[in-house]
C-alpha cells in the first residue's frame, strides 16, 4: 500500500547524499535544534484515544463558515502592495511585485492519503480550487505532512508552476509526482535563493517533524523568510515554540507580516505545535507588525473547539502591549499590507 503515489517517495541517490551532508541530519534522520519529543512527558496514546472518542467539544463549525469568492485572475496594478489570500488551514496565496506565490497548497478537501479516512474540510472552507488561481510563479512547501503537501494539488500545479521551493528531501515526492527536476530547489536551514533579483527566500528553522509513511524525519521541515521590494515576511509552516523565533527575528526582523500556526494544538504535543499564547510570543520574538494566524478553520486535527485558538489569541493582554495587529480575514478575503487588514470576528 505504501507504494501508492500519494505517499510520495523517500530521498535516494544524490539527493540522499546531500541530505547526509546537512548539519541537521544525524544518526539517520533530521533533528530539531533543541531535543524534541513528539509527545509530552505526561501524554499517552490511550489518553489520546479516550479524548478523541469521548470529546464533547464542538470541534467543527455547526454551520457553513463564511467566505469571499474573488476573481484571483484579475491583473494587478503596477506597484500594488503585497496581497495575501488565505484558503483556510495553512494554504495561502501571496501576490507581491506581480509574482504569484502559493504556499502549502491543499485543495483536495481532505488531509490524509485517502479521502475515506482522516480529516475532511469544513463546509465553506473549500470554496476555491486550483482552477480559480492565477498563473503560479512559485510554490513554497514547508514540509511533507498531508495537511501541507497535497498530492492531488501538486498534480494540477506541476505543469503550470515555474518553480517549487522546499526543504531538503521534499523534492523526492515532487519528482515522483512528475514535477520537472529543473523546477525544484531544495534548501537547508539558513540557505537562501533568489527567484528574481528583488525576491529573496531564506529557509529557516522550525521545530516540528516530517513523514508520509512509516519512517519519520527523512525529509526536512522549515519556515521561510521572504524579502521583496522592501517588505519582509515570515512564513512559519508548522512549529513548536523555541528560541529559533528570537534568532530569526534578530537576524531578519523586524517583519511586516508573520504567518504563524495557531490551531490544532494540545498540551500532549506542545513541543511540535504552539499553544495560542506561544503563537503570540513567537510573533513578539519575530518583531512583526502584523500577525496572520493560520492552521485553523479547515480541518479538525485536535480536540479543542474549532475557533478556540483565534478567540484566545485576541484576549491576551500582551496583544495590546505588543501593538501587533492580528489579522483575521475570512477565507478568500483580500488582505493588503499597509492598507487592508481584516479584523472582523467572523468566527463567532
Amino acid at each position: 500500500m505504501l507504494d501508492l503515489p500519494q505517499f510520495g517517495k523517500k530521498p535516494r541517490g544524490d539527493r540522499q547524499k546531500r541530505i547526509e551532508q546537512s548539519p541537521n541530519y544525524l544518526e539517520g534522520s533530521f533533528q530539531n535544534l533543541s531535543p524534541t519529543k513528539m509527545m509530552a512527558e505526561e501524554a499517552s496514546y490511550w489518553k489520546m484515544i479516550g479524548w478523541y472518542t469521548w470529546n464533547k467539544q464542538v470541534t467543527a463549525p455547526p454551520k457553513k463558515i463564511p467566505s469571499i469568492k474573488r476573481n484571483l485572475k484579475s491583473p494587478l496594478e503596477k506597484g500594488t502592495k503585497p496581497i495575501i489570500t488565505w484558503f483556510g488551514h495553512s494554504s495561502y496565496l501571496l501576490q507581491i511585485s506581480n509574482i504569484n506565490i502559493l504556499v502549502d497548497p491543499v485543495f483536495c478537501g481532505f488531509a490524509s492519503p485517502f479521502e475515506s479516512i482522516g480529516a475532511k474540510s469544513y463546509d465553506g472552507s473549500n470554496e476555491y480550487t486550483i482552477e480559480d488561481l492565477p498563473s503560479i510563479d512559485l510554490v513554497v512547501l514547508s514540509h511533507d505532512h498531508y495537511d501541507h503537501l497535497d498530492y492531488h494539488s501538486i498534480l494540477k500545479l506541476k505543469d503550470h508552476t515555474k518553480k517549487f521551493i522546499c526543504p531538503l528531501g521534499v523534492g523526492a515526492h515532487l519528482e515522483h509526482w512528475g514535477v520537472p527536476t529543473s523546477s525544484i530547489e531544495e534548501l537547508d536551514w539558513w540557505q537562501e535563493t533568489r527567484f528574481i533579483d528583488s525576491l529573496v527566500i531564506t529557509c529557516t528553522p522550525a521545530r516540528h517533524f516530517s513523514g508520509r509513511g512509516l519512517k519519520r524525519n527523512q525529509t526536512l521541515w522549515a519556515s521561510f523568510v521572504l524579502s521583496c521590494d522592501g517588505y519582509v515576511l515570515f512564513l512559519g509552516g508548522d512549529s513548536g515554540y523555541d528560541n529559533h523565533f528570537t534568532e530569526i527575528g534578530n537576524k531578519y526582523g523586524p517583519f511586516d507580516l508573520a504567518i504563524l500556526e495557531c490551531g490544532q494544538y494540545n498540551e500532549y504535543w506542545k513541543y511540535i505545535h504552539m499553544l495560542p499564547h506561544q503563537t503570540l510570543k513567537a510573533a513578539i520574538d519575530l518583531k512583526t507588525k502584523v500577525l496572520l494566524p493560520v492552521h485553523w478553520a479547515k480541518f479538525t486535527l485536535a480536540v479543542h473547539p474549532w475557533n478556540e485558538s483565534i478567540t484566545k489569541l485576541h484576549y491576551y493582554k500582551e496583544v495590546e502591549q505588543s501593538q501587533i495587529v492580528i489579522a483575521s480575514p475570512m477565507i478568500g478575503e483580500a488582505m493588503v499590507l499597509d492598507s487592508i487588514l481584516p479584523q472582523s470576528p467572523w468566527w463567532k
